[in-house]
C-alpha cells in the first residue's frame, strides 16, 4: 500500500488530430505525436496509470514536488495527498499546475481501483452505469466539406442524430480561421443545425471565448429564439462580473466556468455571485477527480446541475458517480474523423456509445482503460 515509485514514460503514437496556432483540434494527415503515461507503483507491485501531454509531467516537476509528497505514503490517502500537492503549488513558481495535480490524482484513483479489482466510479459510490452523451463538434474550419459553412454544420448534425446522439454542442469559428469570429455566422450555423435536427434534440454552443459583452448578449438572444439549452464561455472567464451581467440579461442558461483557475473554491464564488446557471467542472480543469467531485457536490447543495467538461475515462467516472450532471461530453467530432477509432495506445474505447446515445461505463478495474503496453514500450522516447 506504500508508494515506492513514480515513473513517467514518454512515447510516440499516431493520430489524425492536428492543433492550430490557437490550440484547437482539426483533422489532417496521420502523424506522430508525443504522449506521457504516469505510473504510480506500490511496494506490493500494484500500479496505477494516467495519461497526459509530456509537458504536464516534466521530470523536474515530478522529482521536486510530486515524489516528495507521494513516495513512502499510503496510496489510499488520496485526499491528504491531493491537499499536500495543492499546498505546494504556491511555492512552485507556477510549475506545479492543476493539470499535474490531475494526472497524479487520476493515477492514484486508477491504482486504488486496480488494487481492489473495482471500477473507480464504484469506489466513489456509483449512481449509474450509463449516461446520455452529447456530440461535441470540433471548431469550425475552412476545409471544403468539413465545418466551413453553416450548411456543413447542419449536414453533420443530421449524421450525429442518426448515430444516436440526443444532444449536440457546436464549437463555432475562432481564429486562426481567416474571417472569425463573427456572431452572425455563429447564429447561422446554430440555425442550420436546429433546422436539420428538429425541436427535440438538445443543442448547446461553445463560442469564441473573447467576445465583448454586447456581442455575447446578441449571441445569447439569438440562441434563445432557436431553443438552445445553454451558452458556454463567450467571454473571458477571468471577468466573473461579465458573466453575472450576462446571466442577468439572458433567459438561456449560462454555464461556467470552464477554463478559469481556482479549482472548486472559485466555482463557489461563481455560484455566490450568480455568474452562472449551470456550474462547470472537469478533471483537468480543477486538478483531478478528487476536486471535481467536490465541485459536483457543491453544485448539488445549491440545487444546480454541474456539467463535466471533456471526455476520456477520468471524466466519465465522475459523471457516473454523481446525479446532477445530465450529459457526458463525447468528442471532439468532425466529418473527416471517426471518433470510435479511439487511440492506438488503448485496446478499446473508454466511452463506448450505443445506438440510443448512451455511453456505458466499462466494468473494468480502475479507470477501465485497456492499455497497449507493448505499443507504448516499442515507441518509448524516454
Amino acid at each position: 500500500m506504500i508508494i515506492t515509485a513514480i515513473d513517467v514514460c514518454v512515447f510516440r503514437h499516431k493520430t489524425r488530430r492536428h492543433s492550430d496556432s490557437a490550440g484547437h483540434a482539426h483533422p489532417g494527415p496521420e502523424h506522430d505525436v508525443s504522449q506521457a503515461m504516469v505510473t504510480i507503483r506500490t511496494e506490493d507491485g500494484h500500479e496505477g496509470y494516467s495519461f497526459c501531454p509530456p509537458e504536464v509531467a516534466r521530470p523536474h516537476v515530478i522529482d521536486k514536488y510530486v515524489k516528495k509528497v507521494l513516495i513512502g505514503q499510503d496510496h489510499r490517502d488520496r485526499e491528504r495527498l491531493w491537499q499536500e500537492l495543492a499546498h505546494w503549488q504556491r511555492g512552485s513558481a507556477a510549475q506545479l499546475t492543476d493539470r499535474t495535480l490531475a494526472v497524479i490524482d487520476c493515477a492514484l484513483w486508477d491504482l486504488a481501483g486496480r488494487t481492489l479489482g473495482q471500477p473507480v466510479y464504484k469506489l466513489i459510490g456509483g449512481y449509474r452505469d450509463k449516461v446520455l452523451a452529447y456530440g461535441s463538434i470540433m471548431c469550425g474550419d475552412e476545409l471544403e466539406g468539413g465545418l466551413a459553412t453553416p450548411e456543413d454544420y447542419g449536414r453533420f448534425a443530421e449524421k450525429l442524430v442518426a448515430r444516436g446522439y440526443k444532444g449536440i454542442k457546436l464549437h463555432t469559428w475562432m481564429p486562426p480561421v481567416s474571417w472569425a469570429p463573427d456572431v452572425k455566422m455563429d447564429l447561422k450555423a446554430c440555425a442550420a443545425v436546429r433546422e436539420a435536427v428538429g425541436p427535440d434534440i438538445a443543442l448547446m454552443i461553445d463560442a469564441f471565448h473573447w467576445y465583448k459583452r454586447t456581442e455575447a448578449l446578441e449571441l445569447g438572444r439569438g440562441l434563445e429564439k432557436l431553443g438552445f439549452d445553454w451558452i458556454e464561455e463567450p467571454m473571458d472567464e477571468q471577468s466573473m462580473s461579465s458573466y453575472r451581467w450576462l446571466s442577468d440579461n439572458l433567459d438561456i442558461p449560462v454555464i461556467g466556468p470552464e477554463s478559469v483557475g481556482g479549482k472548486h473554491w472559485h466555482r463557489a464564488e461563481w455560484i455566490k455571485s450568480g455568474a452562472c446557471d449551470i456550474l462547470r467542472t472537469g478533471v483537468n480543469d480543477v486538478g483531478g477527480i478528487t476536486p471535481a467531485l467536490k465541485t459536483m457536490h457543491l453544485a448539488e447543495a445549491f440545487g444546480m446541475e454541474c456539467e463535466v467538461h471533456g471526455n476520456t475515462a477520468m471524466n466519465l467516472h465522475v459523471v457516473a458517480a454523481t446525479k446532477n450532471c445530465k450529459w457526458y461530453e463525447r468528442g471532439l467530432l468532425h466529418p473527416f474523423l471517426e471518433y470510435d477509432d479511439g487511440f492506438d495506445y488503448l485496446k478499446s474505447l473508454s466511452d463506448p456509445m450505443d445506438s440510443d446515445g448512451f455511453v456505458h461505463v466499462p466494468d473494468r478495474p480502475g479507470l477501465g482503460e485497456e492499455i497497449d503496453f507493448d505499443l507504448i514500450e516499442n515507441n518509448r522516447i524516454r
